[in-house]
């Protein structure tokens, strides 16, 4: 027996404010009666018909009487919808309790309109099935009427498009994504040509001035925040796929302590951090892609805290373990024996059931709402772990939060470094005549006095066109080499450096770029090419990489 409210939901549902009845002349002269299907002699025929057409589709069927709101499911209600038959299932309110509450004015206003002038409905809407999950549906509905033209069946088949909805948001957040990549790699590029000017102009007042005290210390200072900006400006290029993914040799306590300054702001002031990093007397040294690394743990990091949304801890930890056949880690992963190096997010939020566990690092699976997260971040973190040799373990427990833990194998640490900054004296030298090509002011009046304090012959221009032009009057002097930015408007460096060689074949080239397109990626410009400058550069790095060049043998 119905309930009140389902009674008063189905008469909303129904008739809407305005009622729908039999003696409403002036509503019936406003639907015309001849074009609705209407109850008659093959109303049973056709709604078998339609019956057929869904079972082909394997859709499920719902059968509504509107009159007296009784429901009945020819099919589908427990092969797409998990319900077994029962006689709740059997009136309207149980379809209406089961469609998502956020779906549920919606449809209903919608079928409500349908029901005074329409012979069809069709819509999409969220649908509990009986264990818990929302399922999409689109619902195709006919609406049979009798001579009055009074709806008194409403017939639908109900499609699962789940994985279709799954798909088209997918493309949508793919969209923005590669939009937000995209700003982010313009947003590094003028970055790195503002830090190659801070750096360069740094050096050269610490190397001219031969300066000391406090001024030496203030220049310094201003040094080593641009280089911390460069690294930040780094990670903003390999979030948009524009920085080269090189791996190195480095030790995970300094990278995650570096780390731990930037995560307090990012996560909120109801969020505390706590580092528990084991100490090695030669380190704990891997070898991975710094940029690669730093993403994965910023992902765990980002996800421990959408797991908390009233605040709580996140705990990053750092230990060197060895794993053995007979490690208990190591029953339910794959991976080597050996000696690794282990780095753990564990956060103390919501945890996570054992079915979300099992599909954790299926692509474009994701428990969060369709404005936040992809489903792909996890994903990529594991293909990335897996790619360094390595392995992600997750443990977690509803109620008791989640700590995940990435596994790679420990290598030793790279020798002792021997750079020191070279002074003015100390870089190398040369005379040879350089075409310096940079659109960006700056950085081309710091490559320029840099080169000329070195001693070479140094011909300046801000693009393509005023290069050309330049090179026509000099006619036959030779240009030794070419220093020239990537991505420059009109013509960019490397298309001006295939010109130039038509002509001027014996011409060394350095290239220097705050990104990289893709297709110079694809083109092999980084891989083996010695002479690439990335951005932001300091002199005694120019210094190096112009003389490089010009020694190269041809």
């Amino acid at each position: 027996m119905r309930s009140a409210n389902e009674i008063q939901d189905h008469d909303a549902l129904t008739h809407g404010p305005l009622p729908l009845k039999s003696n409403d002349n002036s509503t019936r002269e406003k639907v015309p009666q001849n074009i609705y299907p209407v109850l008659a002699s093959g109303t049973a025929e056709s709604t078998q018909h339609f019956a057929l057409a869904a079972r082909a589709t394997n859709d499920a069927i719902r059968d509504w009487d509107v009159t007296s709101g009784r429901l009945s499911w020819p099919q589908g209600l427990q092969t797409l919808l998990g319900h077994t038959p029962s006689i709740v299932s059997e009136d309207i309110g149980f379809w209406q309790r089961h469609v998502h509450p956020d779906d549920r004015a919606r449809v209903g206003a919608s079928i409500r309109v349908a029901l005074k002038a329409t012979q069809a409905w069709s819509g999409e809407y969220r649908f509990r099935r009986a264990d818990g999950v929302y399922v999409h549906l689109l619902e195709r509905a006919i609406i049979l009427r009798d001579t009055h033209a009074k709806a008194v069946r409403f017939v639908g088949s109900l499609m699962d498009i789940t994985a279709r909805k799954h798909l088209q948001d997918q493309l949508c957040r793919s969209q923005g994504m590669e939009a937000f990549g995209q700003l982010a790699n313009g947003v590094a590029h003028d970055f790195n040509n503002f830090l190659t000017t801070i750096m360069g102009y740094s050096d050269l007042l610490l190397d001219e001035l031969a300066v000391k005290g406090r001024v030496a210390h203030h220049l310094t200072e201003i040094r080593s925040a641009a280089a911390r900006a460069s690294v930040l400006t780094a990670q903003l290029l390999a979030f948009g796929r524009k920085h080269p993914l090189v791996s190195s040799v480095l030790d995970v306590n300094e990278l995650v302590g570096n780390l731990d300054r930037s995560l307090l702001r990012l996560l909120g002031e109801d969020i505390s951090v706590e580092c528990n990093l084991q100490r090695a007397k030669a380190g704990l040294h891997v070898k991975v892609d710094p940029g690669q690394l730093t993403q994965i743990i910023l992902n765990l990091v980002v996800n421990a805290r959408e797991a908390m949304p009233a605040g709580g801890q996140i705990t990053l930890a750092t230990a060197r373990c060895w794993i053995d056949d007979k490690t208990p880690a190591n029953g339910s992963l794959e991976f080597a024996p050996g000696e690794y190096v282990s780095i753990s997010v564990a956060d103390n939020g919501t945890g996570m059931s054992e079915e979300v566990k099992a599909r954790l690092f299926e692509p474009f699976f994701t428990t969060k709402d369709g404005t936040r997260g992809s489903g792909l971040g996890l994903a990529i973190s594991y293909g990335i772990v897996r790619q360094s040799g390595g392995e992600m373990r997750v443990e977690s427990e509803l109620g008791h939060g989640t700590k995940v833990t990435i596994y790679i194998p420990k290598v030793a640490p790279p020798p002792a470094p021997n750079y020191k900054r070279p002074s003015a004296s100390e870089a190398p030298t040369g005379t040879e005549t350089v075409l310096v090509l940079e659109d960006d002011v700056s950085v081309r009046h710091i490559s320029i006095r840099v080169l000329q304090g070195l001693g070479y012959d140094v011909i300046e221009a801000a693009n393509a066109d005023d290069a050309r032009r330049l090179l026509a009057e000099h006619g036959e002097r030779k240009i030794h080499l070419l220093l020239t930015d990537i991505v420059m408007p009109q013509m960019n460096g490397r298309d001006f450096a295939k010109w130039l060689h038509q002509t001027r074949p014996d011409t060394k080239v350095v290239f220097i770029s705050g990104y990289l397109d893709e297709s110079m990626q694809a083109d092999g410009l980084l891989n083996g090419d010695p002479f690439f400058l990335p951005k932001p550069f300091n002199p005694g790095q120019l210094a190096q990489k112009v003389r490089q060049a010009l020694d190269a043998k041809s």
